[in-house]
């Protein structure tokens, strides 16, 4: 049972050992550290600003994107998205097209040297997660790969919970 607690609660309806709260606490903070630190140099090594970067990402199976439609991905206001395209744009990475069956639509599209880029990310990110899985047995990984599927679902969850 999840319950959130308002400013003047002190106990939740499950009792969790404090010293399990501050594991996981320094675990969640070290691994999106982490994270950061892989985004800073991946923007460094392909040469974008994060944000340009997780923009491009967004590509991966998708053929076209609406700015309003990566607004809502990256959770920004569809302003900050002109500035992210149009620095793509200027780095010939994607292109803006009329939508054929909506003359006020404008489609975001990879050109061919956004298809390139990407996929040098993509061949990036998949040596980086080969090697992390690689330091795992075989049996480890599945455990560590259930373990962050029911994280991502207890996160998930606790997130509806706050709208």
């Amino acid at each position: 049972m999840v319950h959130i607690m308002n400013n003047n609660e002190t106990q939740t309806s499950l009792e969790i050992p404090g010293r399990q709260i501050e594991q996981f606490h320094e675990t969640i903070t070290k691994l999106y550290q982490c994270c950061q630190e892989r985004m800073q140099f991946q923007s460094e090594k392909f040469d974008l600003p994060d944000a340009e970067l997780r923009c491009l990402m967004l590509f991966a199976n998708q053929r076209y994107l609406t700015a309003k439609s990566i607004a809502y991905k990256m959770n920004v206001v569809k302003s900050r998205i002109t500035k992210i395209i149009d620095g793509l744009t200027d780095k010939e990475l994607v292109q803006r097209l009329k939508d054929p069956a909506d003359s006020r639509v404008t489609l975001i599209s990879l050109t061919h040297a956004g298809h390139d880029k990407l996929a040098q990310i993509t061949a990036f990110q998949d040596f980086v997660y080969r090697e992390v899985l690689g330091n795992m047995a075989p049996e480890q990984r599945k455990t560590m790969i259930t373990n962050l599927e029911l994280l991502k679902a207890s996160m998930e969850a606790l997130k509806e919970l706050m709208e």
